[in-house]
């Protein structure tokens, strides 16, 4: 029941074809609090919850997707879980193993297929109408450093910022990503709670694709003008951009004077990622609803979510080890 988890319970509770919530908040009083504002019921535990209700959204920390996927499966549940599965292959496969043993759906949670924008792009690639494509941008760049209670339990930056961006090149293109090449960067005083942890406060990698695209990604967890995320797209016929908007949190230097005040971003922009993908989470609800009702097919399957995860998990190794890793070396 953290902001994600909220947004998601509210969109919930205001869908028509929803009777009613049961809402669990991993021993916190956020659910009881919630539940209470919503008009709904609160429940113990996971456990309990998946007892009294027909589908299950999981939006707690990552490290407790695996216990959480695997009772709400052995419950016979269609399950939402945000992304990623789980913080390592293993547990990945099993949580996947559980699913397809009890015959539930299980749809992954990346929102970015469900933005205007990226839906707009894929419908452009597809379609032809930029011929081939030769090279992707993309930047996700928080506006500023997550608490260390969530660090720790989130994955690195490519595990959790920049999986998404792989799964946005994956479905906007149809190419699948066949080796990477990444660097990350965690020096600045800005980024002491990855350092401390392992982690990077800024990366980028190089991608190629299968389909002879190749991507190129940053990622960075402190942006003071607002939340970035961003993709452009060149090919063979013309070249578009998603999220290069008023509300982009980029000033243009043309237009800036020569000392912008860095502690007051721009009033238009983004303020985090609930700000810029609200739209989208509420489809993803309403595309979960309709699977859960077996009238709708999975907009994101689980073979969907492991490629963008282990494309994440080879761009962690190649950092740390400096060298381009196929994802072929991870299975």
């Amino acid at each position: 029941m953290g902001r994600l988890g909220s947004l998601l319970a509210r969109a919930l509770a205001a869908h028509p074809a929803v009777d009613g919530l049961v809402l669990a908040g991993g021993g916190s009083d956020r659910a009881e609090t919630l539940a209470a504002e919503l008009g709904q019921r609160a429940a113990p535990s996971a456990r309990d919850a998946f007892e009294a209700t027909d589908a299950a959204v999981i939006a707690a920390p990552t490290s407790a997707h695996l216990e959480l996927i695997v009772a709400a499966a052995a419950a016979g549940l269609p399950i939402f879980c945000e992304k990623p599965i789980a913080l390592n292959l293993r547990d990945a496969d099993a949580a996947i193993e559980a699913v397809e043993s009890a015959g539930v759906p299980m749809q992954v949670g990346f929102q970015r297929r469900f933005d205007a924008g990226y839906m707009r792009a894929r419908r452009l690639v597809r379609s032809g109408a930029l011929g081939d494509v030769y090279l992707l941008r993309t930047a996700s760049h928080d506006p500023r450093p997550s608490p260390a209670s969530f660090v720790a339990a989130s994955g690195d930056l490519f595990v959790d910022l920049l999986i998404h961006d792989f799964d946005a090149m994956r479905f906007v293109t149809g190419q699948e990503i066949e080796e990477v090449h990444a660097t990350g960067e965690a020096s600045f005083a800005a980024f002491d709670v990855y350092r401390e942890r392992g982690d990077f406060g800024v990366g980028a990698t190089v991608a190629r694709m299968s389909g002879g695209a190749t991507g190129v990604l940053t990622g960075a967890r402190h942006n003071p003008d607002g939340h970035d995320v961003r993709m452009e797209i060149f090919g063979s016929r013309g070249a578009v951009a998603v999220g290069a908007g008023e509300r982009s949190p980029l000033r243009p230097v043309e237009t800036v004077g020569e000392s912008p005040p860095a502690e007051a971003p721009p009033a238009e922009a983004y303020r985090d990622f609930l700000d810029r993908f609200a739209p989208a989470y509420r489809a993803e609800m309403d595309a979960f609803v309709g699977l859960a009702l077996g009238e709708a097919p999975n907009p994101c399957p689980p073979a969907e979510a492991r490629s963008a995860f282990v494309a994440a998990l080879a761009a962690s190794q190649s950092a740390r080890e400096n060298r381009p890793v196929a994802l072929s070396e991870l299975g």
